[in-house]
């Protein structure tokens, strides 16, 4: 297996496509162990293989992080209902 030399993939292992359907049992086991590898076609990088929860981890929720700091007017359904039916239909 030959070693990476481009960016990221520098320090990940570089399997080429006819080895990774050759050894995909073991590779896959190997992935799954924390063990990530690159899978080229042609030389070309193709797909970096990872296990799933390695970087499947979601980020802080920001939903609400503003809750408390303004308040909506109470019109804020019609707000500029006029300028927009305007730009829709046209003066009338």
């Amino acid at each position: 297996m030959a070693a990476a030399t481009v960016g990221e993939s520098r320090a990940l292992r570089v399997v080429n496509i006819h080895e990774a359907k050759t050894h995909l049992s073991r590779l896959v086991e190997e992935a799954a162990n924390g063990e990530s590898f690159i899978i080229a076609k042609a030389g070309k990088p193709m797909v970096k293989v990872t296990r799933l929860d390695a970087g499947s981890e979601k980020p802080n929720s920001r939903l609400g992080f503003l809750k408390g700091k303004f308040k909506a007017p109470e019109d804020i359904k019609s707000m500029f209902r006029e300028e927009i039916e305007e730009m829709f239909y046209g003066k009338e």
